[in-house]
């Protein structure tokens, strides 16, 4: 976990704090005696290094080969990286992606369908269905996911549509409409290269992460062999499934107008990545590629400290002569932070105090601010107790106070 670094004086940040150790500005002083001081948080950023992360580092994203490519965080959201993120793309058997989603919406795992002459037909990848052949829907699910097969895809879309690929595809068009895929249109749902069948690298981002929710596809994503119906033994055109230790599931795809493709998400700790690149010249150039941009958005986020209970954020004057109050935050709070983006806090405290003072007693609060958005924050609390003098001990107080100033007068 990051620890926080305090900066030097003097530096301004552009929302009006001041570095920790320079003496805070006061604001907003009202009746009853409270102080708003806004203060940078430094965050010490920890870029390690994953193993076969290529040329990732922290700060600079990898070289990459893709025509277009998108790296987008699990944790907020935020795309990290992207390179050409909105173009139309053929994206070839990431299509399989929708298809499976759309056809569960219609059948079960469970469902045994008979396989129609048009899924033969298709060509390319295949686990050899027979016309007319009976086989779970489970079976073809898999064949679709695993080794990608063309055929297995068909007879999904073809049972689930009653026989109708027409109505098939306007389904899967209708999906990628609430999914929020403005740039995506299906013509048929194996992902062969045809005119106007298309998507992007930031919208197949996107449907995986929806195709993910669904735990069907969520496991055969991520499955690296299986044993069919009929003998049939398939295994993963996912090569980064057994070399890259980080990865979860993900759906490739390759054609000639496609080239070399993929999207997958990755998970380390408590950082998951999605990413996908489109375009790739080469099956390694794919793996290398999409490997290193998921290496490096997992170092992108780090643990820190943004509250820190051991901290005193203000001290409060009490009266009588009684020492000031140490005001400390009541929990630390831990989050995980983008590495560079800094954090800025506001502290609200008194000045003042009245007595008696109770160890945990609320005095006042400390909010944590990412880019304006209010992100931490926690009551601050008395450090100890302090009792309210006597009328005897009052009255000492203020009799040493009267002495102190008269002869302060006759000194002068």
């Amino acid at each position: 976990m990051g620890h926080l670094r305090l900066p030097r004086c003097r530096r301004r940040l552009a929302c009006g704090g001041r570095e920790r150790s320079c003496p805070p500005r006061r604001r907003g002083v009202g009746r009853r005696g409270l102080v708003a001081v806004r203060l940078p948080v430094g965050l010490l950023a920890v870029a390690a290094a994953l193993a076969g992360s290529g040329a990732a580092t922290a700060t600079g994203e990898p070289p990459v080969r893709a025509a277009a490519y998108v790296v987008r965080s699990g944790v907020d959201g935020a795309i990290l990286a992207e390179r050409s993120a909105d173009a139309r793309r053929p994206i070839a058997s990431i299509t399989k992606l929708m298809t499976v989603l759309v056809a569960l919406d219609h059948l079960t795992l469970d469902d045994v369908v008979q396989v129609p002459r048009g899924a033969t037909a298709v060509g390319e990848a295949t686990i050899d269905l027979r016309s007319g052949e009976r086989i779970s829907v489970r079976d073809l699910v898999e064949g679709a996911l695993i080794p990608s097969a063309n055929d297995a895809a068909t007879a999904l879309a073809l049972a689930a549509a009653n026989g109708s690929m027409a109505r098939f595809v306007s389904w899967m068009n209708l999906k990628a409409q609430e999914l929020g895929l403005t740039d995506t249109h299906f013509v048929n749902p194996h992902g062969l290269d045809m005119p106007g069948h298309v998507s992007s690298a930031r919208d197949v981002v996107t449907l995986l992460r929806a195709a993910l929710a669904n735990p069907v596809i969520r496991r055969y994503a991520s499955t690296g062999s299986a044993e069919l119906s009929g003998g049939r033994r398939v295994e993963t055109t996912d090569d980064l499934l057994t070399r890259f230790p980080p990865f979860v599931a993900g759906k490739t795809g390759h054609t000639d107008g496609a080239g070399w493709s993929e999207v997958a998400e990755a998970r380390s700790d408590k950082v998951t990545i999605y990413a996908s690149v489109l375009g790739e010249p080469t099956r390694e150039s794919r793996n290398n590629d999409l490997q290193s941009l998921l290496a490096w958005g997992l170092i992108q986020y780090e643990d820190v400290r943004a509250i820190d209970a051991t901290r005193v954020y203000a001290t409060a004057h009490a009266p009588y002569g009684r020492p000031s109050v140490p005001l400390v935050a009541a929990r630390s709070v831990v989050r995980l932070q983008r590495v560079g983006v800094p954090l800025v806090e506001r502290v609200v405290a008194p000045t003042d105090v009245r007595l008696p003072v109770r160890k945990g007693q609320v005095l006042g609060r400390v909010d944590v601010y990412e880019r304006g958005r209010l992100v931490a924050h926690t009551p601050l609390v008395a450090a100890r107790s302090l009792r309210r003098p006597g009328l005897l001990g009052r009255t000492q107080w203020y009799a040493t106070r009267t002495l102190h100033h008269v002869a302060s007068f006759f000194s002068l």
